[in-house]
């Protein structure tokens, strides 16, 4: 029992997902009531997320007393983020190849009324900044909230000794909403039982229709890349060790992920599993916030899917080597830049329909398998947020990186 009880609360959150996909699926529709509970705890989860990302990007960045570490760490990054992207649409393509075979039309397929034209320069300029400081409280402008963070933690060091104690602000405040986040927690038993109930409940039946052969592919996939992947970059951070440590402590964000669907929500939590790994703060406080929305191996494995999906629905040859690398480019351009856009999903299908040709009849087609798979996706994308911090200060301390961090944790407790 002993070494179940790092695991107790995980499994009582995959308790409560099991139990409210199996209310949802005999219910049906009628689960969709339970919904508001699940809002309830999604909007408590947003409600912190902000702040949270705020206090712990500008905390980190204000401690950073070398600025060549801090610079670094982002290189490293985005470097292990590029480099996971390609190994997930790699994986998918294989899979795709190899499994997925779509009847021609077989279903209904409706040209939408009207689609609005997405100019990617000006989606770029709305991501990164915003024209008023009111507009940096949202979620929906989270890349512009961690640029303004990055600046006021460099604009804090810069300053020497005056930025002193707004740097013990910010570090207080990193503490304080990370308590926050605990409490939460307290309700999301309840909160992922309902929300599950009411997915599984409305969207039970076309899990089991039309995009069946889809799901098939993806959910196993998934999961391969979930224990098998993940494992080995874990074991490439840190050794046998990492991968126990990382397997200790990954499953609530995993499950939290899984249950909201939100890479966003899932970061609070995600933050606390770096921690207990033994990720160094400056690294996990820089590398998960900003992972979260702009690293999405789970949206990689989903555009390639998207896009051999579409092609086989509307007959169209998905062969050729040049096709196969255009699709990674496309994967990784939905996986690890747009994703953190504003409409991110809806400027990654348009991307997709402008670089194949597709017919704008793929287009809904395209919305709904990616609702779809929307789950696991999330679930892969924030357990990759995890493991890259991992990565990051492997590449970033050493190779001895994890038992330097646990032989501090032991010293300090």
């Amino acid at each position: 029992m002993y070494a179940l009880k790092p695991y107790r609360f995980p499994l009582i959150l995959l308790a409560s997902i099991f139990a409210g996909g199996a209310v949802g699926f005999f219910a049906g529709e009628k689960a969709e009531v339970l919904k508001p509970l699940g809002d309830i705890y999604l909007n408590l989860m947003f409600m912190v997320v902000v702040p949270l990302v705020f206090f712990s990007i500008a905390a980190a960045v204000s401690n950073t007393a070398n600025m060549n570490r801090f610079g670094k760490i982002i290189g490293s990054m985005f470097g292990v983020f590029i480099l996971t992207g390609i190994i997930s649409s790699l994986l998918m393509l294989f899979a795709v190849k190899a499994f997925l075979s779509v009847d021609a039309s077989p279903i209904t397929i409706e040209k939408p009324d009207q689609v609005e034209n997405i100019n990617i320069a000006d989606q770029f300029v709305q991501a990164f900044t915003t024209s008023d400081f009111v507009d940096l409280l949202s979620r929906e402008h989270m890349l512009a909230l961690i640029v303004f963070a990055v600046l006021l933690g460099l604009s804090a060091t810069l300053i020497g000794e005056a930025g002193k104690p707004f740097v013990k602000v910010l570090q207080s405040g990193s503490q304080v909403f990370m308590k926050m986040v605990t409490l939460v927690m307290y309700v999301a038993p309840i909160g992922l039982f309902a929300y599950f109930a009411s997915l599984v409940g409305v969207f039970g039946p076309d899990l089991l229709g039309t995009y069946a052969k889809a799901v098939a592919v993806y959910y196993p996939v998934a999961l391969l890349y979930f224990f098998v992947g993940f494992t080995l970059y874990a074991f490439l951070a840190g050794g046998k060790e990492g991968i126990v440590r990382f397997w200790k402590n990954i499953l609530t964000p995993a499950v939290t992920a899984l249950g909201t669907g939100s890479s966003v929500a899932s970061v609070p939590v995600n933050l606390e599993a770096a921690k207990q790994t033994g990720v160094p703060k400056d690294v996990r406080e820089t590398v998960i916030p900003i992972g979260a929305t702009v690293h999405m191996d789970g949206s990689c494995l989903a555009a390639i899917l998207k896009i051999s999906f579409a092609f086989t629905l509307f007959d169209m040859d998905f062969s050729g080597i040049d096709t196969f690398v255009k699709a990674v480019v496309v994967a990784i351009l939905c996986g690890v830049v747009i994703a953190g856009l504003p409409s991110g999903g809806a400027v990654g299908e348009m991307l997709i329909l402008t670089m194949f040709g597709l017919p704008i009849e793929a287009l809904p087609v395209m919305a709904a398998l990616g609702m779809i798979v929307d789950p696991p996706a999330t679930m892969v994308n924030v357990t990759g947020d995890n493991v890259s911090s991992m990565l990051v200060s492997r590449i970033v301390e050493g190779k001895g990186w994890l038992k330097k961090q646990i032989d501090t944790k032991r010293i300090a407790s």
